[in-house]
């Protein structure tokens, strides 16, 4: 992002890459979404006659905003909403090519964004719906985000699942699915949501718990419906900002507080006094993933922490 609205200086020239090859430096990000997709279109049709395994991740919505010129004015929201038609557009034409080459009914298709919206950027950043918080914060709005799943005569149209998972769980979920062994030499901390995906009766909660970090600190437990805070410091937006310029961000401040997403989605009602029981049992949940992954907050070290990987020049 060369042209940072507030830090125009700090970021290099963006590379355009393809393994480690440079294409270009600085190039058209109104084509950056057709792009992905051409290229991801050529890739089914290269792969469609062996199993495949296509990641095709968006730059887009995340800012800078752009979009391909065909796409301008073609929606009530402004550039943000011209921006989600267009990936739109794009998940329609990778689902056209499963059609053209007979493989509907036999690809699992995940849909799913990687975190809430950046609310800071006002108009060209998305909506939490009501939920708390926004990116870069373990408050609902910062975590929840949609997850679409769609294989035809596998999974039941119209089904959905309010029993709460991590796209940690598409790993082994997928790997069972394809017969494929997890390795072994490594924790893995998904699991195997198969039944939710496909509407089984039988479906439980996969996790016992959800530990939500932010850096080296954990912020959060969730288990079923009640998600206990630590105290910690986390953004608010002050003032959004428009035209793809941000607003304003302040800190504040989080005593511990238990909230019932069943009943509070919006984390507005702290109801620790009244349920000292649930808190200390999700403490009893989070000093289990302190001990493995460490904590920042209270400065644990965990035993299992590996050494932070690193490139060599």
């Amino acid at each position: 992002w060369p042209r940072h609205p507030q830090n125009p200086d700090y970021y290099p020239d963006l590379p355009l890459m393809e393994g480690d090859s440079v294409l270009q430096l600085d190039p058209d990000q109104a084509q950056l979404t057709r792009w992905y997709t051409e290229r991801a279109v050529r890739f089914i049709d290269d792969a469609a006659g062996e199993p495949f395994f296509l990641y095709l991740a968006h730059s887009m919505p995340h800012v800078p905003l752009f979009h391909d010129p065909r796409f301008a004015d073609s929606t009530a929201r402004g550039i943000y909403g011209d921006v989600i038609a267009e990936i739109d557009w794009s998940v329609g034409e990778v689902l056209a090519a499963l059609r053209r080459h007979g493989l509907d009914d036999n690809t699992l298709v995940i849909f799913a964004s990687d975190n809430g919206p950046w609310s800071v950027y006002g108009d060209h950043a998305g909506s939490t719906g009501g939920l708390r918080g926004t990116e870069a914060t373990a408050f609902e709005g910062g975590v929840r985000v949609p997850f679409i799943a769609r294989w035809p005569g596998q999974i039941p149209a119209g089904t959905s699942s309010d029993i709460p998972a991590m796209t940690i769980d598409v790993l082994p979920t997928v790997a069972a699915l394809v017969g494929a062994p997890l390795p072994t030499d490594r924790t893995i901390d998904g699991r195997d949501i198969w039944p939710l995906l496909s509407g089984s009766n039988m479906a439980t909660a996969p996790h016992e718990a959800l530990f939500f970090y932010w850096g080296k600190g954990l912020h959060a437990v969730r288990s079923g419906k009640w998600k206990l805070h630590f105290p910690h410091d986390y953004y608010a937006v002050d003032s959004a900002g428009q035209g793809g310029t941000p607003g304003r961000l302040v800190t504040r401040q989080l005593p511990l507080s238990l909230y019932d997403l069943d009943a509070d989605r919006a984390e507005s009602r702290d109801v620790a006094a009244a349920h000292p029981e649930v808190v200390a049992r999700l403490t009893v949940l989070a000093d289990s993933a302190r001990a493995e992954l460490g904590d920042g907050l209270t400065g644990v070290e965990g035993a299992g922490v590996r050494p932070v990987g690193r490139l060599e020049p």
